[in-house]
């Protein structure tokens, strides 16, 4: 604050020095919505690890096409994940009963956490060894088949609460705010829920790896609703707005692919409006019966309209072992294991780096189809990226083209890094200048608009993001009384006007050869 001197004598005033740092944003955060055997729903959950994911919704399941997508992210570098479940139908959680009272009346319901057939693999009971003698303990286990034997694969003790809904230790407030595996219901009778079994004193905590124990409840008429179509799969990105602050930069819905046609021309339509909305990069799948390159040239002639500058398509499907079927070999859409490719080139080169090369091999699965260099040469110029398989170097993905990347479209976003990079800008900036909303619109504003993005483009030249020799001719900076008028400041707007000169990836390289005559070099 303003210095007030009133004595002879050196004051000392710190003065800001207006630079606000511009954080880059994540460009490789992937979202997933699909089908999954439990997990919340309709809800977007952060998970960070396959391990996290199988925890969290299950693992892989035959019928959700994303598990097997994100076991595949994960294996190829993937990072954070953003995972919505969705379902068909009327999913329903497990749930039982318990009884307290005299005469006996309900006192608590208890559910599965989220809707689903997995909830009727939890058990629960109750017991009164507690510190005073108007609490009780519940317990809950959940008991699943491990190398064919059932055996408890989780359990949770919730210990002296009470039916008091006045009290800090309610049952519906602890339990709901605590539990992984169950939710409750005070039916408000005010009594605690009685045991099973005419002995009140049995320890239930004891007996969690009794398997053959009495004292525990069943829960029962679990439902996983039915396999999402292309509504639940569309209504399921609106869960993706609520995860701010956070954001995601990659999409997949490798469901789409098992839709009719007309089905999935309509998430894919939605899916890529939506990538659009969020400065985001959709990873378009194509059907299992698309499996030769003139079956590929036609399905794209078929589906002209899915191009789209925030989009790419892969060809052709992959096969990986499946290890609920005997580690047979199952076919999968390759958008997880792509988006897990895109992370560990963002994570290793930058985000202007192409996802392509000898860099992007995939791991952890086959082509199910192998072409050779002539109907690559058919499918690129359609802006189709081909994944091919080269001696030493095995599976790699072998294009870097956008849906716009059709050489007859002649776009300026022709290449996935480009339009990556821009998005990455965009989103960057847009984050990074929030505190100029408000502020006085004058030069003094513009000067630290001007150093703060220019601090931002200035180090990703650095790091090699842009072509050209110098800060001038890789990008430029412009915010001052030419790009925002007086007209412009009446009506509360400031011009920012940002330019850079991308690095395009070197898809052709020609060696031009010449035989010498055996002339003397002087």
């Amino acid at each position: 604050m303003p210095v007030s001197p009133t004595y002879p004598g050196v004051y000392i005033e710190e003065i800001a020095s207006g630079v606000r740092t511009i954080v880059g944003v994540s460009t490789s955060d992937t979202a997933f919505v699909d089908y999954f055997s439990r997990g919340p729903m309709n809800e977007a959950t952060r998970i960070t690890s396959f391990d996290d994911f199988e925890r969290k919704f299950g693992g892989l399941h035959r019928d959700s096409e994303a598990s097997y997508a994100i076991q595949q992210f994960y294996l190829n570098g993937g990072q954070v994940g953003w995972v919505v479940r969705v379902a068909g139908g009327a999913p329903a959680a497990a749930r039982t009963i318990l009884r307290g009272g005299s005469p006996e009346q309900n006192a608590l319901t208890v559910s599965a956490a989220n809707e689903g057939l997995w909830g009727e693999r939890i058990q629960v009971a109750v017991d009164y060894l507690t510190r005073e003698p108007d609490q009780f303990n519940l317990v809950a286990r959940e008991i699943g088949i491990v190398r064919g034997q059932p055996q408890v694969l989780g359990s949770e003790v919730h210990r002296n609460l009470s039916m008091d809904q006045t009290r800090s230790n309610w049952a519906a407030g602890v339990i709901n705010d605590r539990s992984q595996l169950i939710r409750v219901e005070d039916a408000g009778l005010g009594q605690r829920p009685l045991p099973r079994g005419a002995n009140a004193n049995v320890t239930s905590i004891q007996a969690i790896n009794d398997l053959n124990n009495t004292v525990f409840a069943a829960l029962t008429g679990g439902s996983d609703g039915s396999l999402p179509g292309a509504d639940e799969l569309t209504d399921g990105l609106a869960a993706l707005d609520r995860i701010a602050p956070a954001i995601f930069s990659i999409l997949c819905l490798p469901r789409a692919a098992n839709l009719e046609d007309a089905a999935m021309s309509q998430v894919v339509a939605a899916a890529t409006a939506y990538a659009e909305a969020k400065r985001a990069f959709y990873i378009v799948d194509t059907p299992a019966s698309v499996e030769r390159e003139d079956q590929m040239r036609e399905w794209m002639a078929d589906h002209d309209g899915i191009r789209h500058r925030n989009a790419a398509v892969y060809f052709p499907r992959l096969t990986i072992p499946d290890a609920l079927n005997e580690f047979r070999l199952r076919s999968v859409g390759p958008s997880g294991t792509m988006a897990g490719v895109y992370a560990r080139i963002d994570s290793s080169r930058g985000v202007w780096k192409a996802p392509a090369g000898t860099e992007a091999d995939l791991r952890g699965a086959r082509l199910l189809t192998r072409l050779n260099d002539l109907e690559n040469g058919a499918l690129n110029p359609l802006g189709v990226n081909v994944l091919r398989t080269f001696p030493v170097v095995g599976n790699v993905s072998w294009g870097a083209r956008t849906l716009e990347g059709a050489d007859i479209e002649a776009s300026e976003w022709k290449y996935i890094p480009i339009r990556r990079l821009a998005l990455f800008i965009e989103e960057s900036l847009s984050q990074g200048l929030q505190w100029v909303v408000f502020e006085p619109n004058d030069e003094p504003l513009w000067a630290q608009i001007r150093l703060n993005v220019g601090a931002f483009m200035q180090n990703l030249f650095q790091k090699g993001a842009f072509q050209g020799r110098s800060p001038r001719e890789a990008y430029f900076v412009r915010c001052d009384a030419e790009t925002t008028t007086q007209n412009d400041r009446d009506l509360g707007i400031v011009n920012i006007l940002v330019g850079f000169a991308p690095l395009k990836p070197a898809e052709f390289v020609i060696i031009k050869i010449q035989q010498m005559a055996g002339q003397v070099q002087v």
